[in-house]
């Protein structure tokens, strides 16, 4: 299977290897927590329905990974993925901010925290990765599939990851555990900003979930089926270029 991945797509659907979708963190450390108090374990739980309904309207086998929120450990997760035989790992998460970047507000009678600066979706890959140069290149078609239907990235990660493709919000977080000890392409998905209050309203509605989770699919499935990485291993593993300042 990573022979065929390697040589540039898969020939598609069944009989291809199974998706891995991993539901980011636990039932004991369930991530960050947002505005109004609910834990990114419940929206990645919530969205990873959606996106694996997506996955199987396209042909795809899946593997939902850590659905009870009682997996091990990090490495647990693609290890899972690699017992699965899976062909791509996706791990779907939700992102928060800095401490200090946190205003106070309160809701419903109990003391919450906030921060409307910053919202929208971005991505991650290792070049710790045994195939960065897919994981990028799946990355950028989530990415532009997601932007094609009018989801906008955030750039905030931009602040501390370099970007392996600025336009779609594609980072390198190399000491990534499920990215790095994933013997198979993999993508970690920032769905949203959890602490922005009009965000995460957005992010709990389940018709929208379920759009995100079509252009996700959409954009997997076309890299996996018929993408041909721009960069050779070692291209894609290069170090930090120089990037121009934001806007």
């Amino acid at each position: 299977m990573l022979a065929a991945i390697a040589g540039g797509a898969l020939a598609g659907g069944e009989g291809s290897g199974p998706i891995a979708v991993d539901v980011g963190h636990t039932l004991q450390a369930p991530g960050a927590t947002s505005a109004r108090g609910r834990s990114e374990f419940e929206f990645n739980r919530d969205l990873s329905v959606h996106v694996v309904d997506a996955l199987h309207a396209r042909g795809w086998a899946v593997s939902i990974l850590n659905a009870d929120g009682r997996i091990a450990s990090l490495r647990a997760r693609p290890q899972a993925a690699g017992e699965a035989g899976a062909a791509f790992l996706l791990s779907l998460h939700h992102d928060s901010v800095n401490a200090f970047e946190l205003r106070p507000w309160t809701w419903e009678g109990r003391a919450r925290d906030y921060n409307d600066e910053f919202a929208g979706h971005s991505l991650f890959v290792s070049r710790d990765n045994p195939d960065t140069a897919m994981s990028i290149l799946c990355a950028r078609a989530i990415g532009a599939r997601l932007q094609r239907m009018g989801f906008e990235p955030t750039h905030k990660n931009g602040r501390r990851r370099s970007y392996a493709d600025r336009e779609h919000a594609v980072h390198y977080y190399d000491g990534l555990a499920v990215l790095r000890h994933a013997r198979m392409p993999a993508v970690l998905f920032e769905a949203g900003v959890l602490k922005n209050r009009d965000e995460e309203l957005l992010l709990r509605d389940p018709v929208r979930q379920a759009r995100m989770a079509d252009a996700i699919a959409t954009g997997l499935s076309a890299c996996l089926r018929n993408g041909l990485p721009a960069d050779d291993e070692a291209g894609a593993d290069r170090p930090d270029r120089a990037e121009p300042p934001g806007p």
